[in-house]
């Protein structure tokens, strides 16, 4: 086991990464930005370095920096977290180089499953069955007739992306240029690479994930799924494992692909293969995740094992301790993530949190992140400040337990996603379990045609208030009333009297 390592990352992740470590007796160094000098990751180390100014490029995406902190504090092994430098082959080579391990798949690996097009072809190649698209990159002269040939809606993608970054949904050929554009102006920003490719938009389709450990002497488990399907604009904003969705031979017809991936490619450490599920109950292969996920505390509190303490263990040479048939499942686990942004717009917050009231934590209700009262979110990074997990003996439980969870969740000072978040757990097609990749879009379109419909109420009580208001101001004109308490009939002032008494307005004195 190392007895140190480096961890190339920060917030709610380098602190989890911490508590392992610290579980296991193993050292920590921390890295950190000129930004996050008073985040908690840098206090809860053995050690901090910090390794340049705010911006990703010249600190947590800067390679060199990352190495030379490890070199110098005599780190053994570099956990990548998730996010900046975790599915960088460059990265894991690099560290090889300078006699560093690589917290997560080999060089290799990464490589081979770093071009989407490349691991559509290889899927396909398997066995596995992959949704209709473009097996090369898409160029603008190709984009018309090669998004005819696969029909709409389509989805345009980058092919160096992930985490849902440069995806978009296209229509119509008028909507095709216009994101086209966009998508490789994303794409060039966030990958380095403006290479695009389409897939076949599959209408209320499940996101079904599958968590896969691998160690280096090829024994491979799958610790059953996740259902991601609650996306905005295709950003997991709440999880779910394991899924109602799947009966006995649709989990092991997806799981079985899972590993049939893992086996081919020689994977090792932890990853997770992404499928789409129709409603028909056809599965879809999607991409591979070469690293930590996010949410995957809520496998962690189903199975009980430890998943980073496992990343641990198989990069330092250990076997996997357990076959898949030592995996038990009991219960299920939900997370929410939590935002920083504005819960109807959701544009990005920031600001000082003032006040921080956290629900009551145990073994059933989980909170990884990094804030406190006190702290400054700031606008270098993304805006997750944290993932509310919560467990129960069934769905519902773990349900209401996380319902519960959010209404005692109180942060202020910045605007966050916990309202939309509560809308959604409470909502009948999440409650029923019968949901998909469209429960938010529908959520927000009647919230939309909602308030659509109370203004149009509230528009025809003014409009009949004031209709009544200048037929009272016509009878008082003719009968001497107006003028007898020195006033005179006017029409906006009516209207702004009426507009006023609809809600419409700040009060007037008249």
């Amino acid at each position: 086991m190392f007895s140190k390592i480096l961890i190339a990352n920060r917030g709610e992740i380098a602190c989890r990464i911490i508590r392992t470590c610290q579980k296991m007796g193993v050292k920590t160094v921390a890295v950190y930005s000129e930004a996050d000098l008073e985040t908690p990751h840098v206090r809860m180390a053995d050690e901090a370095v910090c390794i340049g100014p705010a911006s990703p490029m010249k600190s947590y995406l800067n390679i060199k920096a990352a190495i030379e902190a490890a070199q110098k504090a005599g780190a053994e092994g570099i956990h990548p977290g998730y996010g900046f430098l975790s599915e960088n082959s460059a990265f894991a080579i690099a560290c090889r180089d300078a006699g560093i391990k690589f917290i997560g798949p080999s060089p290799e690996a990464l490589q081979t499953m770093g071009d989407k097009i490349q691991v559509r072809q290889l899927a396909k190649q398997i066995g596995l069955p992959i949704i209709d698209g473009t097996n090369s990159a898409v160029s603008d002269k190709q984009a018309l007739k090669r998004a005819k040939e696969i029909g709409y809606p389509l989805m345009v993608k980058a092919a160096s992306g992930g985490g849902g970054i440069g995806m978009h949904i296209v229509r119509s050929p008028e909507q095709l240029k216009p994101i086209i554009e966009m998508g490789r102006n994303v794409a060039k920003s966030a990958f380095g690479s403006a290479s695009l490719y389409f897939e076949r938009y599959l209408e209320h389709a499940s996101h079904i994930e599958v968590q896969v450990l691998a160690d280096e002497k090829r024994h491979y488990v799958h610790m059953l799924e996740r259902d991601c399907s609650v996306q905005r604009r295709n950003q997991k904003i709440i999880e779910v494992a394991p899924s109602v969705k799947l009966d006995a031979n649709l989990r092991k017809e997806i799981t079985g692909y899972a590993i049939k991936l893992a086996k081919h490619i020689k994977y090792t450490n932890a990853g997770t293969v992404e499928f789409m599920v129709s409603p028909e109950g056809d599965i879809y292969f999607l991409e591979m995740n070469k690293r930590l996920q996010v949410e995957h505390g809520i496998t962690e509190m189903i199975t009980g094992i430890d998943i980073v303490e496992m990343q641990l263990r198989i990069a330092s040479g250990e076997a996997l301790p357990f076959t898949r048939k030592g995996i038990e499942a009991h219960g299920f686990a939900m997370e929410a993530r939590i935002n920083a942004e504005d819960p109807v717009n959701f544009l990005p917050s920031a600001g000082r949190i003032s006040r921080l009231n956290l629900p009551a934590l145990s073994d059933k209700v989980r909170l990884d992140t990094y804030i406190y009262e006190g702290y400054q979110v700031g606008v270098h990074y993304d805006s997750l400040l944290g993932k509310l997990m919560c467990w129960g003996e069934n769905r519902e439980d773990a349900r209401l337990r996380l319902a519960a969870a959010l209404n005692e969740l109180q942060i202020e000072g910045v605007q966050t996603n916990v309202p939309f978040l509560k809308k959604v757990v409470a909502s009948e097609d999440f409650t029923s379990g019968k949901y998909d990749t469209w429960l938010v879009s529908t959520l927000l379109n009647a919230e939309k045609k909602a308030a659509e419909a109370a203004q149009e109420g509230r528009d025809k009580a003014l409009a009949a208030a004031i209709a009544v208001a200048a037929l009272s101001a016509r009878e008082a004109s003719r009968n001497g009333t107006w003028e007898a308490h020195g006033f005179s009939p006017s029409a906006w002032k009516t209207a702004g009297m009426m507009d006023q008494m609809a809600g419409r307005g700040p009060a007037r004195r008249w």
